[in-house]
This record gives structure tokens, C-alpha cells and sequence, in this order.
């Protein structure tokens, strides 16, 4: 059993400075707390849902300035790039050289998918990211070395995991910070 612990820490851990290309993306990086991404995200779980069980209707769906989205197109979104990132880790990961492409969030955000509820939402945001960790967990534990590349720049299967528990860090503390809403960010341990 310690094997298999050290084997997936050992795998999970922070992403070198080869591993990423991009500034952003270092910044989203260095805000994860732990050295294990599988942890992190784990524990991004329990604080979705805590956060989404704190909310009240009018939070969700009222712009706060100088934003331009409700919290359920800020979840919407959160939705899309964890199903882009989940598919760009799969891709890397199988050895997929070609130069994925850019997606463009504010036209996502416009398209709208009929903004479906927000327990929906949150349930739909927690299947995807279970997705991307159960694929995480599978994969070879050398394809998280893989590196290919995305609009142009390099990322390993392990930098895109970190970038995408990075994006959602970043978008739920601005959510709590527009709401005002502060809750625990994992399960507390008794």
C-alpha cells in the first residue's frame, strides 16, 4: 500500500519549470496548496460543494461589480474548462502531438447552454473533475511526463493538472470573495 502512495505523490507532485510554458499558468500553479495535485483536487470537492451549499439564490444569479458574470456563469465556466482540461490531460497523455487549440471562454459564456440550475451545475462541475482524477489515477505513471502542446505552448499531462485545479482555486475564492462567503476548502479530519 505504501507503494502505490508514494508511487501516485511521486507522479502528482508540482510541475517543473519545463513543464509549463506559460507565466499564467505558473501563477495558477504556485496559488495550489500541497505537493500533490490528486490531493488538491480531491479536496476542491468538498469546498464546491460547501461553497454552493452557502450560497443563496440572489448571490447566484446577481452580477457583482466590476465583474460581468453571475456566480452561475462563473460555475458554468468552471464546468467547460474542467471538461477542456480533462480532455487536454487525455490527449497529452496518449502521445497526442498535435497543437491543440485555444478556447475562447467568452464565447462559451455567450452560447449560455440554457444556464442550467445551479445544483445541476455544481453536480455536473464534481462528475467532471471525478473524471479527470479517475483519469489521473490510471494513467501510466510516466504519461504524466508527457509534454504537448496548446495554442502554441508546452504543458506535461502534470502542468495541465495543476493548471486546472489552479483555475478553480481562482475562480472559487472569487467567489467567495464577491459573496462574502467563507467555508472550509477540504474535509476536516476528527
Amino acid at each position: 500500500m505504501q507503494a502505490s502512495v508514494t508511487a501516485s505523490r511521486s507522479k502528482s507532485r508540482r510541475p517543473g519549470d519545463d513543464e509549463l510554458s506559460l507565466d499564467y499558468h505558473r501563477e495558477l500553479v504556485s496559488r495550489v496548496p500541497g505537493q500533490c495535485v490528486l490531493q488538491a483536487m480531491d479536496d476542491q470537492l468538498h469546498w464546491v460543494c460547501e461553497l454552493a451549499g452557502s450560497l443563496s439564490a440572489e448571490q447566484i444569479d446577481k452580477v457583482h461589480k466590476p465583474y460581468t458574470w453571475t456566480i452561475r456563469q462563473v460555475v458554468e465556466h468552471c464546468v467547460d474548462a474542467e471538461r477542456i482540461g480533462g480532455d487536454r490531460m487525455l490527449r497529452i497523455a496518449a502521445g497526442d502531438q498535435g497543437n491543440q487549440p485555444a478556447w475562447d471562454e467568452n464565447a462559451y459564456a455567450a452560447a449560455r447552454f440554457g444556464l442550467g440550475n445551479m445544483r445541476e451545475l455544481i453536480s455536473e462541475l464534481g462528475f467532471c473533475r471525478q473524471a479527470n482524477t479517475t483519469l489521473l489515477r490510471r494513467i501510466n505513471p510516466r504519461a504524466w511526463d508527457n509534454v504537448g502542446t496548446v495554442d502554441g505552448n508546452r504543458i506535461s499531462v502534470r502542468g495541465m493538472a495543476w493548471v486546472t485545479a489552479g483555475h478553480l482555486l481562482h475562480h472559487l475564492e472569487i467567489i467567495e470573495q464577491r459573496c462574502d462567503v467563507h467555508v472550509s476548502r477540504g474535509p476536516q479530519m476528527i
